[in-house]
C-alpha cells in the first residue's frame, strides 16, 4: 500500500462572531503576530484583529499586503519580513491566493499560521496546499505543504458582509469536489476507506448546497448570517477541506482544467476561480455525456447559487482567445484525471451543449 500523509488543521472554530476568540487563540502559539492579506480584508478585520491582540498580551509587529498573486516571489518576500520582525505566528486575512501564500510564508518560516477568510470563495483557509501562479497570474503548480494551519476562523458574520460573488465562487468551488471526484472514483473500480471518506464528504458538499446554497445567497444579499450559510460555509470549509484532505488534493479533473485555461487569458484570469470551476463543472457533465435531465438539474443549480452558465457572463471572448483557453485547458495537469481523453472537439461541443441548455433555461 502507497504511503499517505494526511495533515490536519489543529483547530477550526466556526459560527458568527468566532473572531472574539482570535486573542484567546494567538496567546497559546506565540507573542509576536504579523498579519498578511489582501487590502481589503486588511480593511474589514484589521480593527478587530488589533483589539483582539491586544486583549492577549499579543504584539501586532506589523500588517503587510500578500502581493496580490500566490508566487514564489511574495512567498520569499513576505517570509523576509516574518524572519526581520521576529514574529512567531502569522494571521492570514482574505481569499484563496492571500490564505495559500500566508500557509506557504508560515512553512519557509517554521511560524504557526492562522486562518481568517474574509470571502468564502475556496476552502485554502483549511488546506495543508498552496496553488502558486507566476507573478503575470499564470497558473503554476500545486504545491503541497507539511503543515496545515494551527487555526482555522470561520466567521460567518464577516462572511455574510462580502459580496455574494465570492459566495458564488466557494459553492461552485465545491460542487466540484462531488462533480470531478465522482468522475474519476467511477472508474477506478473498489475505493479504499480513505477514498470512500472522501467520496462521501464530496457528497455532503454537493447534498448541503443544493438544499441550503439558495437561502445562503440570500443571507449574503441581505449582508445577514443565518443557518442556510452557517451550513454552506461547512461545506465550503470543512467538508470541501476533508475531501481534499482524505485524497490528497488528487481528486480535480476537467472544471479545474478548464479553470486552468482561463488564467492564460487577460480578460477572464481574475474573474474568479470558483466561478470558473463552477462554469467548468457543467461543461465537465457535458463531457461524460451525462443526460439532459442531469445537466438542466445541475445548471439549476448553478443558477441558483449565482455560477455564470455561458461564456459571455464571465467576458467577451473572440475565437482565437477561447482557442488558446480550449488548448491551455487541454494540457492543464488536472486533465489528465479523466477517465478518458478529452479533445479540442469534445471540449467545444461541450461548452456549446452547456449553453445551449442554458438558453433553455431562460425559455
Amino acid at each position: 500500500m502507497q504511503a499517505q500523509n494526511i495533515i490536519f488543521p489543529a483547530q477550526i472554530l466556526r459560527g458568527p462572531g468566532v473572531i472574539s476568540q482570535l486573542g484567546d487563540i494567538c496567546a497559546l502559539l506565540g507573542k509576536r503576530a504579523l498579519v498578511i492579506g489582501g487590502h481589503q480584508a486588511l480593511m474589514a478585520v484589521g480593527d478587530k484583529i488589533r483589539h483582539q491582540l491586544e486583549g492577549c498580551a499579543v504584539e501586532l509587529v506589523g500588517s503587510e499586503w500578500f502581493g496580490g498573486e500566490s508566487s514564489e516571489s511574495n512567498i520569499t518576500r513576505l517570509a523576509k519580513v516574518v524572519k526581520d520582525k521576529k514574529a512567531d505566528i502569522v494571521i492570514g486575512v482574505g481569499g484563496g491566493k492571500s490564505l495559500d501564500t500566508c500557509k506557504a510564508v508560515g512553512v519557509e518560516t517554521n511560524v504557526p499560521v492562522v486562518t481568517i477568510p474574509t470571502i468564502a470563495a475556496t476552502c485554502a483557509a483549511v488546506t495543508p496546499l498552496t496553488i502558486r501562479y507566476h507573478d503575470d497570474g499564470h497558473f503554476r503548480d500545486l504545491f503541497p505543504l507539511p503543515q496545515a494551519p494551527a487555526a482555522v476562523i470561520i466567521d460567518s458574520a464577516i462572511l455574510a458582509a462580502a459580496p455574494l460573488r465570492w459566495l458564488a465562487a466557494g459553492l461552485g468551488d465545491t460542487l466540484a469536489k462531488w462533480y470531478e471526484f465522482r468522475a474519476i472514483s467511477r472508474h477506478n473500480g473498489q475505493l479504499s476507506g480513505v477514498a470512500r471518506s472522501s467520496s462521501a464528504n464530496s457528497r455532503i458538499c454537493y447534498d448541503l448546497i443544493e438544499s441550503c446554497g439558495p437561502a445562503a445567497c440570500d443571507a449574503v444579499r441581505a449582508g445577514k448570517p443565518n443557518a442556510e450559510l452557517d451550513q454552506v460555509l461547512d461545506a465550503i470549509f470543512m467538508f470541501a477541506g476533508l475531501t481534499s484532505l482524505m485524497s490528497s488534493g488528487a481528486h480535480a479533473a476537467a472544471s479545474h482544467a478548464i479553470y486552468e485555461g482561463f488564467t492564460v487569458c487577460d480578460k477572464t484570469r481574475e474573474f474568479g476561480h470558483g466561478l470558473l470551476v463552477g462554469f467548468g463543472n457543467l461543461c465537465l457533465l457535458a463531457l461524460e455525456n451525462r443526460s439532459d435531465e442531469e445537466l438542466m438539474e445541475a445548471i439549476r443549480l448553478a443558477h441558483a447559487c449565482a455560477v455564470p452558465l455561458r461564456l459571455s457572463e464571465i467576458a467577451e471572448l473572440n475565437a482565437g482567445e477561447l482557442d488558446s483557453i480550449v488548448k491551455a485547458s487541454l494540457h492543464a495537469p488536472d486533465m489528465e484525471n479523466m477517465p478518458e481523453p478529452v479533445t479540442a472537439g469534445g471540449l467545444y461541443e461541450a461548452i456549446s451543449r452547456v449553453e445551449a441548455m442554458a438558453d433553455l433555461l431562460d425559455a
